[in-house]
């Protein structure tokens, strides 16, 4: 095998075809036969401009287009000429038809208010949550006002506004206030330090910056306007001069004493409280009439090496391609009785496209929670609150992340038994490749073995999913995202751009433009290029490749499996291996909640596999184990026996924890560096979530 190929020898063959739509509840599969999927597939390909056409047929324009691509490689410009809105597609094309009083959003705080007599029906706490309820109706009212205040504050078409919020329903009403008067939103994730949020702010010029006093997580206040005010002053301190920052009150942490008033100026910037700006705005703001290539949002993305990414993206190509996604990966469908609860931040792609947009825009309530799945936290830090939501508000569909529901393994069967979860219809993954019995669990546990998994396979630049099973089409393979989405021409080549031929791995390319594909890094054209478009050219066209930067193969029925990013490979003795199989091979044993995987330097075999594991605290309790060096050797026998010799890990380590980001992906890279025994991590952690996990495993360690 050439040694530019990802070894590929863990096997999948459990197989799961769709079931029927009626058992459900659902009228139809929106795509309902692997041979209708074929079909429009082959055509959504062959004849993009005619496929793409119908599709943007679903959106409401104000001027129609004139043609639906040019396509000068790496740019691409869609339904060129057309002009449309996307607050007026997500909300006010439904009041206007007659829809006003619908649910659009349902919130759920994660505080618990004070006790009642009696539980919510379904519920398995004393204490009553916070909800909100928004109609369409309502929500184009706030959205109305607050697009308002954006324009009293001097934010103008075009401009740049940084949105650094909770989870609460004025996050999304701030996204579609700037989409309604044409200003992009950058949303910045909660959970970023000040270091983050200076940068991202200066790199997208934003002069306007909307927050929160703070926002709850797992009981406590994160105290964002704080770390505004800290941002704030180091980009002064550069020559960069926020104007306006707008907070809203949200959990009131600050005493009276520290409160400044509606309009307060410190230094150069004025700061106003939302609640007083929305109180005298008018409801009356008409929706901007923008070109299908204008910026909808900049959405900046972290590398292991070098400065955030602003990738941006326009209105019509997104919009278009978001729709779509949602409503076939999902089978959506208004007046069914669905709600969509994904569980995703909105300070990540996923709540941009599939909590927002993808969502409003097919006419189905989704659901937004503020807070974290433990939360209570029960006996040994465990918590139940998503299985609690799912059942209280009778959520159809779920989504969420592979990390996730690892963690939901480790802390029990028991939690999600407690609730009554027959309302769930379609579960999904996002985020990273799911193990495969990982899958399994949640199958059995969480989807009862009849609801459908769609994992589904994307990135920030796509805009949406590129690789996802169809629900009524497609049958499933645990940790597989199947088949490419329509319009989506995607391949496992060589350096060379030459397709590789089944169980070969290599590098996943798109070979051909659609609509939600990034317009550019903002202020970036190089890194645009070198990133994205300048390493694979398709040996067939010698056009450059959209390249994700991830290593796959595709099996003999030609289903995708990501074998995670280049960086994450490791080369042993001249193969290449892919971290996400020898992962899988570890969590496939009962005794592994959770697995890591990185290269260290080996004098002889270039590389070395040290594997972090996370154990099962009832399996090992219920076997009478311990973590020692005798399930150390079995584990290594394990991974030996499902994946070959080759991918045998040389150390095992037992943690508490692994270092994850806020999105809840792992961070092997500092793994690398604990493994190796760096002295001093250099490398960015602003995206860390708890670098207690570092500092513990570097205790172990020593």
């Amino acid at each position: 095998m050439s040694h530019n190929a990802i070894e590929s020898t863990l096997q999948e063959n459990r197989t799961f075809p769709p079931r029927p739509a009626s058992e459900f509840g659902f009228p139809k599969w929106h795509v309902d036969s692997l041979d209708e999927y074929k079909s429009l597939h082959a055509r959504s390909v062959q004849d993009p401009e005619d496929f793409w056409r119908d599709e943007a047929k679903r959106l409401d324009w104000f001027r129609p287009f004139d043609s639906v691509l040019e396509w000068h490689s790496p740019d691409a410009k869609w339904f060129v000429g057309g002009t449309l809105n996307a607050c007026y597609n997500c909300v006010d094309r439904h009041v206007q038809n007659g829809h006003g009083e619908e649910p659009a959003i349902i919130w759920e705080g994660e505080p618990l208010g004070p006790r009642t007599s009696h539980a919510a029906a379904g519920s398995n706490y004393a204490r009553e949550p916070e909800v909100r309820v928004l109609s369409y109706r309502e929500l184009q009212r706030e959205v109305s006002r607050f697009g308002n205040v954006l324009k009293s504050l001097g934010v103008k078409k075009g401009d740049v506004v940084t949105i650094y919020m909770p989870m609460v329903p004025e996050l999304a009403i701030a996204m579609l206030a700037c989409a309604r008067i044409g200003a992009a939103h950058s949303v910045i994730f909660g959970g970023f330090a000040p270091s983050a949020i200076s940068e991202r702010v200066m790199d997208a010029k934003c002069r306007v910056i909307v927050t929160a006093d703070g926002g709850f997580r797992r009981g406590d206040v994160v105290k964002l306007q704080e770390n505004v005010e800290e941002a704030i002053n180091h980009l002064a301190n550069h020559g960069h001069i926020v104007n306006h920052v707008v907070v809203l009150r949200r959990t009131g942490h600050v005493p009276p004493s520290q409160r400044f008033a509606d309009g307060f100026h410190q230094g150069s910037t004025t700061w106003h409280w939302w609640q007083d700006q929305m109180a005298r705005a008018s409801e009356a703001c008409p929706c901007a009439e923008m070109d299908s290539e204008d910026m909808l949002f900049l959405l900046y993305t972290s590398g292991s090496t070098g400065k955030p990414k602003g990738i941006l993206h326009t209105t019509a190509g997104y919009l278009a391609f978001v729709q779509m996604t949602a409503r076939l990966t999902f089978n959506l469908i208004p007046d069914s009785g669905q709600l969509f609860w994904c569980s995703a931040d909105i300070g990540w792609v996923t709540g941009h496209s599939y909590v927002l947009y993808g969502i409003l825009m097919n006419r189905i309530p989704t659901l937004m929670y503020e807070g974290a799945p433990n939360f209570p936290t029960l006996e040994g830090g465990k918590g139940d609150r998503f299985w609690d939501i799912i059942a209280r508000h009778r959520v159809t569909h779920f989504y969420t992340a592979p990390t996730a529901i690892r963690t939901f393994m480790k802390w029990g069967d028991d939690l999600p038994a407690r609730h009554d979860m027959s309302s769930l219809k379609v579960l999904g993954t996002v985020g990273e490749p799911i193990n495969p019995e990982a899958w399994i669990w949640y199958h059995k546990v969480i989807g009862r073995e009849r609801c459908p998994i769609v994992d589904t396979y994307w990135q920030t630049e796509t805009g949406g999913h590129i690789g996802t099973p169809l629900p009524g089409a497609i049958p499933t393979k645990p940790g597989s995202c199947t088949l490419p989405m329509l319009g989506i021409d995607a391949a496992i080549v060589n350096e060379q751009g030459q397709e590789l031929g089944p169980n070969q791995g290599g590098l996943f390319v798109i070979r051909k433009p659609w609509p939600g594909m990034l317009r550019g890094v903002y202020g970036n054209r190089e890194r645009f290029i070198s990133n994205y478009w300048g390493r694979v050219k398709d040996a067939r066209t010698g056009q450059p490749c959209y390249f994700s930067a991830d290593g796959a193969r595709r099996d003999s029925d030609g289903y995708f499996w990501i074998q995670g990013r280049i960086d994450d490979v490791i080369k042993v003795s001249g193969h290449l291996l892919g971290t996400m199989e020898v992962e899988s091979a570890l969590v496939s044993h009962p005794a592994v909640a959770e697995a890591a995987v990185v290269g260290v330097p080996h004098e002889i075999k270039g590389n070395s596999i040290c594997a972090f594991v996370t154990l099962r605290p009832h399996w090992l309790i219920s076997h009478k184990r311990e973590p020692d060096q005798s399930l150390k050797n079995e584990l290594i026998a394990h991974v030996a026996h499902e994946v070959g010799a080759l991918a045998k890990p040389d150390q095992i380590r037992f943690a508490e924890g692994l270092p994850k980001t806020r999105s809840g992906k792992i961070m092997r890279r500092l793994l690398r560096d604990v493994a190796s025994g760096v002295e001093k991590i250099t490398q960015d952690t602003t995206t860390l979530e708890d670098f207690s996990v570092v500092a513990k495993l570097r205790a172990d360690e020593e």
